[in-house]
């Protein structure tokens, strides 16, 4: 597999820190509101990225953190007349909601800055024994940016550019103007901990550094995170982690690409960022989902209810061919393949091989969705009624197509459930057709019909969905 990595700027073949295991760290939610549609996509993409190694047959350890004490929660609780772990205990209850919608799985850890205090502090005494950090007269604690020589190594910038360009206030505190805050100072009102340099709460960087490595090592795999979280949030996270152990801290970075909403950059400012729980009211997330997939990770890509509509027209085709080849597997003969079926189930291999192919291109999912429909296409030719393939063909299909959609997150809805007493009815009309009793069967189609289901006749029998 090959991967875009931002610190090279090319993409490279992916060599595990160790044989058969991949450790990963995702940039997580601020958890001060629900999450809009710009967190939803590193949400999803980086969910496929751990379920693809996992198809690959690698053992994935997956850890995704919650900030729990930030201004924004501090800001939130204090309009509210609250208290910040209350914010924060809502709001991730909240994320776990809109994420199971949009087929996230939970992280092997999900582990909470305010419950690791200890390692971030741990982390920032080892930075100012290694000279890289200082205290101020207000107890705030700083990282010196310019003793670490690799500062701007991800980001392509040095600390020259990025300085030149900085504002400075007047009664900046600070050495340089790129220096950031790893410890601050208790103010009146606010949550706070305990520490060498007073009470005070870890500043937002620090916080990824000290989870990311008691959880993954010192060393490992993969960052990921959105674009925007380049600079300064992962360049802070690589100088202050590499100073504090002298190690490299992650080998590979990905980053997906900004998302804008009706070709306008998502802003606080347009009003413009559209919440994942809003977007839930009109379509399912599924769509959502399928919808981001459709593009590759590192584009940009833009929100739209119409390209919403595409995704989920493309999604109902999914379905609609997973959906069938159930039903007409039921139906289908206990016996041997065919020669014709053999040489489906071959073309089956070929299909996951070309999904690989694609996924293994950079995390390419707009192509792997492309070899998906081309299988469809297969499949529905050489599944087709007139040749009365066998159960053993349509197990090969429906198991080809769920290895796929498995690793993208799609088809998780299993076929609609038609309830004992329908199926009943169902039975009946079939038999009042066979005695040529045509208008009680139009009286049972009608009672089904109003109990919400529709029957359509095919040639391997009735079938009933929801209407």
């Amino acid at each position: 597999m090959k991967i875009y990595n931002t610190m090279t700027r090319r993409k490279e073949e992916f060599v595990p820190l160790v044989p058969g295991k991949v450790g990963i760290y995702a940039c997580g939610p601020t958890v001060y509101n629900f999450f809009h549609i710009g967190n939803a996509r590193p949400f999803i993409v980086f969910d496929v990225l751990r379920r693809y190694f996992r198809h690959l047959g690698y053992k994935v350890t997956f850890v995704q953190n919650f900030t729990d004490i930030d201004d924004k929660l501090i800001n939130r609780a204090k309009a509210e007349g609250t208290t910040v772990p209350e914010i924060a205990e809502r709001f991730i209850k909240e994320y776990y909601t809109d994420a199971e919608g949009l087929g996230i799985e939970k992280a092997d850890v999900h582990p909470r800055a305010t419950q690791h205090i200890g390692e971030i502090i741990k982390m920032i005494k080892a930075l100012e024994q290694n000279g890289h950090a200082y205290r101020v007269d207000s107890g705030d604690v700083y990282f010196d940016t310019q003793s670490f020589s690799g500062y701007g190594k991800l980001s392509g910038q040095n600390l020259e550019d990025r300085e030149a360009g900085a504002r400075i206030d007047v009664d900046d505190v600070k050495k340089n103007p790129m220096d950031f805050a790893l410890w601050k100072a208790q103010k009146p009102g606010e949550p706070a901990w305990n520490s060498p340099w007073g009470m005070g709460r870890p500043g937002w960087h620090i916080e990824c550094s000290a989870m990311s490595t008691k959880y993954l090592g010192e060393t490992f795999d993969i960052h990921c995170g959105g674009v925007d979280l380049i600079f300064p949030h992962h360049e802070n996270e690589i100088a202050q982690s590499e100073c504090a152990t002298g190690k490299p801290f992650a080998r590979y970075w990905m980053h997906n690409g900004h998302i804008n909403v009706d070709n306008r950059k998502m802003s606080k400012s347009l009003g413009n960022g559209l919440l994942v729980r809003d977007i839930s009211r009109d379509f399912d997330l599924e769509v959502v989902r399928m919808f981001m997939l459709s593009a590759h990770y590192r584009s940009p890509i833009n929100y739209s209810r119409d390209l919403l509509l595409q995704a989920q027209s493309s999604l109902e085709r999914m379905y609609t061919a997973r959906n069938n080849a159930a039903f007409a597997r039921e139906h289908a003969p206990l016996r041997d393949m065919s020669a014709e079926e053999q040489a489906f189930a071959a073309r089956s291999g070929e299909a996951i091989r070309a999904f690989d192919a694609a996924m293994d291109d950079d995390l390419n999912t707009a192509d792997a969705i492309g070899a998906i429909f081309d299988y469809i296409r297969d499949m529905n030719t050489a599944l087709a009624d007139a040749n009365n393939p066998s159960r053993a063909a349509f197990d090969v299909a429906l198991d080809t197509l769920k290895t796929m959609t498995d690793v993208l997150g799609l088809l998780r809805k299993e076929a609609d459930t038609v309830p004992a007493e329908i199926k009943a009815l169902v039975e009946e009309r079939t038999a009042a057709k066979k005695n040529k009793e045509f208008a009680r069967a139009d009286e049972i189609r009608q009672k089904v019909l109003e109990a919400g289901y529709v029957i359509e006749d095919t040639p391997k029998g009735a079938k009933v969905k929801k209407a």
